[in-house]
């Protein structure tokens, strides 16, 4: 499979690192990135060398949410599509029955918290920050992060979250429960190969059914969920708040929404 988005190494102890790796937009993910993520995961259940999978952010950002500058034109429609492939990745990496790590260093802002929601652990550097950004430019969070995160943090939590789209810092993200450790910048590289290397030593067949059962026991109707974002999402889309958001990010000021 050629990757053109992201960086797929895999070392001879089975631990398989897959870097998004588009750093001159902070990792945006584009439509071309999901289908890539999306294909590999798809992939890789059948590669019995490969244990453990790393994802993590090529720079200083682990990513910076749906690529905006794509999104100018968007509508309803076109919104919706754009979603499936979004769906059909994160779906990709809660199927898989092998163990998923999120190495978040750096911001996760936007579908990038939902990409790291997705993983089955998530370890985060000290500069890690967490920001449900869509309320800014007048959509929804997406991506499954309306499912995951209320089942984290509790409701109220989750939707301050949301609402106010304020920037979450790692410790509070530990405290809150959204991530399992927090180490020092330099340290995350060597911490999350640990962790991965471990794993790998793990009984592979028992993990992947934990991770099955698990999955079945809080995540039954993840699928169900993202097709109701999916419409809502699609409504967001077509208005013109969203038009602002966007508009506003692009002019580096604050976006003046529900003008009559």
């Amino acid at each position: 499979m050629l990757n053109k988005r992201i960086q797929v190494t895999t070392a001879e102890n089975g631990v398989c690192t897959v870097k998004l790796n588009r750093p001159q937009v902070r990792n945006a993910l584009d439509l071309p990135m999901r289908e890539e993520l999306r294909d590999f995961f798809t992939e890789v259940k059948n590669n019995d060398d490969v244990k453990v999978i790393v994802l993590t952010g090529e720079g200083n950002t682990f990513s910076a949410g749906g690529d905006l500058s794509a999104s100018k034109e968007v509508d309803g429609a076109t919104g919706r599509k754009r979603l499936q492939s979004g769906h059909e990745m994160i779906s990709s990496i809660v199927n898989l029955e092998k163990p998923v790590i999120a190495a978040v260093n750096g911001a996760a802002a936007g579908a990038g918290v939902s990409l790291a929601l997705a993983c089955d652990m998530i370890i985060a550097n000290q500069s890690a920050v967490f920001i449900q950004s869509f309320s800014k430019v007048g959509l929804i969070p997406d991506l499954g992060a309306i499912y995951f995160l209320p089942r984290l943090i509790g409701r109220h939590r989750a939707l301050e979250m949301m609402f106010l789209g304020d920037k979450v810092s790692s410790e509070q993200a530990l405290d809150l429960g959204i991530v399992n450790r927090v180490v020092g910048d330099e340290s995350l590289t060597n911490e999350v190969y640990k962790l991965a290397e471990q794993l790998t030593e793990g009984p592979q067949m028992a993990l992947g059914l934990m991770k099955k059962l698990v999955n079945r026991s809080v995540l039954d109707d993840l699928s169900q969920s993202m097709e109701l974002e999916g419409f809502a999402q699609a409504m967001c889309f077509e208005s013109a708040n969203f038009k602002e958001g966007v508009e506003a990010f692009f002019e580096k000021r604050i976006p003046v929404f529900n003008k009559s």
